[in-house]
């Protein structure tokens, strides 16, 4: 049963309240989001026009006509975790999501890895937002100016690395000042790229009744049968690149101490922003496939050299003279999301620094803004260094990120799956909404993240997956995903030696659903 909230001190010096399992508050400006503010910063951070140019290319490669179905299968386990994110949310509203609802089911190392996941997933993502970001901008001013060469610009690795530079520093700013700040931008960016992208589909799928696409397809409901994928590496690889597409909607949760009803939105908002998201993928995939095919030709999805940015390559033949109107909307996703895509990790470093299992500087909150100002910096800063240091490494730093990306994200939203499982297992048998909702669904989610992510794992470990980057015979993405891992865990051991209130349960303690 739930107790009286009790006052406790929080990270920026104000007052916390206080619930079972050491739940607190912790100074953020709450009531500020509501529904439509919340379900467009969803669609913002999951970026559609962004992470469709960065991911159409490499999942066509590997299913070829399959593509819809693998989007199919992909969205399943997206909403089944997301059935569970919202019952968590629903009994444990916290800035934390993953880390905080992993502890509280598993306790301390298992929950401080499971916020460790989501950190250094957004952290690849912000850096792949921001090289997008960067490619679309010398793009759009080649487009602009008539010079095919400011274009070629972002070859330049310093110029290429300064102009991420600068994109991360703005979008932090935005960050920092906060929600009000944040959901005003968004409206704008997300809007536009939604229409921009609509009308993308329509004009290719017009060509294609006009008998002018490039290698026109005919419709085929077989391509929504995933199970025609020629191999499970295949669907495995699929998968793992349209979970990664759908990646983002759980930021409308780690808002949750700042919406209205923060019980309720944040979970409405996220199975909304899924929604939305699906059935515009589906649309642009089969409008790409009808007008491109998937054959090796100069704008077929099979051509290696258009892979990495799909939008680049067809917005000219589709759209005319309208494609600017293209590039400008994959730039304003990819800004819209480099900047929304702030609020999960610095939430998240926020509630770890708020409950001692980050120092204790990560907890602090902006007072004029109420925002996580030194976790929303910090953040900026690695994700920076991320990508510079990625940049320089890799052949293909975007391939490379997006693959890796996938699979923290089968990590950490596996984990959380699990944790509903676990944490509601007292009353999973007592109705039919809380075996269908608390368990079955994210139970399943849960397996079907974990078989892709220990698949995904031995096939990266090939030098030729991915970019076909390698060190000492052993493929980058592999090492990636290793160096991530093995860096939270030294870093949580670091952490416990430091400062061990986290880790013997003394800020945030193990219990059930029946505790709350």
């Amino acid at each position: 049963m739930a107790q009286p909230p009790s006052p406790a001190a929080d990270s920026s010096g104000g007052t916390a309240v206080k619930t079972v399992g050491g739940l607190s508050t912790k100074g953020l400006s709450a009531g500020s989001i509501g529904l439509l503010g919340a379900t467009v910063i969803g669609i913002s951070c999951i970026a559609p026009a962004y992470t469709l140019t960065a991911s159409l290319g490499p999942t066509a490669a590997a299913v070829g006509t399959q593509m819809p179905g693998i989007f199919l299968v992909g969205f399943l386990p997206m909403l089944l975790v997301a059935l569970g994110y919202r019952e968590l949310n629903n009994a444990m509203p916290d800035a934390g999501t993953s880390f905080t609802w992993a502890t509280r089911a598993f306790g301390p190392w298992l929950g401080w890895m499971g916020g460790w996941g989501l950190i250094v997933a957004t952290v690849v993502v912000l850096s792949n937002l921001a090289g997008v970001a960067v490619d679309f901008l010398y793009l759009l001013l080649a487009q602009i100016t008539g010079n095919a060469d400011l274009a070629a610009l972002t070859e330049n690795v310093l110029i290429n690395i300064t102009t991420c530079l600068v994109f991360i520093a703005l979008a932090c700013y935005v960050s920092y000042r906060g929600m009000e700040t944040t959901k005003h931008v968004q409206y704008v960016l997300v809007g536009f790229q939604l229409l921009v992208l609509v009308w993308f589909s329509v004009a290719a799928l017009t060509q294609v009744a006009n008998s002018t696409a490039f290698d026109a397809l005919a419709f085929d409901a077989s391509w929504f049968n995933p199970f025609l994928v020629s191999s499970f590496s295949a669907f495995a690889a699929g998968v793992s690149l349209s979970i990664f597409i759908f990646w983002g909607w759980d930021v409308t949760l780690t808002m949750n101490e700042e919406t209205k009803d923060p019980e309720r939105t944040p979970g409405r908002a996220a199975t909304l922003t899924v929604g939305i998201i699906f059935a515009l993928y589906i649309l642009v995939a089969v409008a790409v496939l009808m007008f491109s095919g998937i054959g090796a030709g100069e704008f077929g999805l099979g051509n290696e050299e258009i892979q990495g940015n799909v939008f680049a390559a067809i917005a000219g033949p589709v759209m005319g003279p309208f494609a600017i109107l293209l590039s400008l909307a994959v730039l304003s996703s990819s800004a819209a999301s480099l900047q929304s895509t702030f609020v999960g990790p610095a939430r998240t470093m926020l509630a770890m620094g708020h409950y001692k299992a980050f120092p204790a500087r990560f907890g602090t909150i902006s007072v004029r803004h109420k925002s996580p100002a030194f976790a929303t910096v910090m953040a900026g800063i690695v994700a920076w260094v991320f990508y510079a240091v990625m940049r320089v490494l890799s052949t293909d730093v975007l391939t490379d990120t997006i693959l890796t990306l996938g699979m923290m994200i089968c990590f950490y939203y596996g984990v959380t799956a699990f944790a509903c499982v676990w944490f509601f297992r007292a009353e999973a048998f007592t109705g039919t909404r809380a075996f269908l909702l608390k368990f079955l669904a994210p139970l399943v989610g849960g397996v079907i993240l974990a078989v892709i992510f220990a698949t995904t794992v031995v096939d990266s470990m090939d030098p030729e997956y991915g970019s076909g980057s390698s060190i000492g015979g052993v493929g980058l993405v592999f090492i990636l995903a290793m160096v991530l891992f093995a860096s939270g865990i030294i870093l949580m051991l670091v952490q416990r030696r430091l400062h061990p209130g986290f880790f013997t349960g003394k800020t945030l303690t193990k219990g059930t659903s029946l505790e709350q």
